[in-house]
């Protein structure tokens, strides 16, 4: 998996690139928070859930239904959600996990299509270095993963957060200068 930080970075790249107009900070930020839920699954490996189980780690909280079911349940609760734009971006997040962690180089895949279908999948391309889980982190493998998703996720997220800014910024001037002239 990637980071946790990484997960959630995505969702905040894309608010940020789409605009405050478009996409609320506080919606931004349940995305994000949406994004890194799916990792959550790790409790089961002190209570004995195994890795391989669809209730193990990348098992069915990194599914789409999963994905579905919890944006559907924020939608019960918070009137906002409801709006297509706003669903759609929720479950974009929620969904940017499992894609994520399929993009990784390690463990034994995600369960993209549970309950439909128990086979952990990975993508053909796998660059992003496999995040370990725990105090194992702080190891050179760690900052192998900072690295990878350094070069893969948040320098690309950035700029296409800035480039997004940068044109948005640039309409503005350019509809401002084209009302002044009129």
């Amino acid at each position: 998996m990637p980071t946790i930080f990484s997960h959630a970075a995505i969702s905040l790249f894309a608010g940020g690139a789409l605009g405050r107009c478009r996409i609320a900070p506080t919606l931004a930020i349940i995305g994000g928070a949406l994004a890194a839920l799916p990792d959550l699954d790790v409790i089961g490996f002190p209570l004995g859930v195994g890795y391989a189980s669809q209730w193990g780690h990348r098992g069915f909280t990194h599914s789409l239904a999963f994905a579905f079911g919890v944006v559907g349940l924020i939608a019960l609760v918070w009137p906002r959600a409801r709006r297509p734009a706003a669903f759609a971006f929720l479950f974009a997040c929620a969904v940017s996990h499992p894609l994520l962690d399929m993009l990784t180089d390690g463990g034994q895949g995600v369960m993209l299509l549970w309950p439909f279908d128990h086979q952990r999948l990975f993508l053909d391309w796998q660059p992003i270095r496999v995040s370990p889980i725990g105090a194992r982190f702080f190891s050179a493998r760690g900052l192998e993963t900072v690295y990878s998703e350094l070069l893969l996720i948040w320098l690309p997220g950035l700029a296409m957060m800035t480039a997004a800014w940068l044109w948005r910024r640039w309409r503005r001037l350019k509809a401002k200068s084209s009302h002044n002239r009129a």
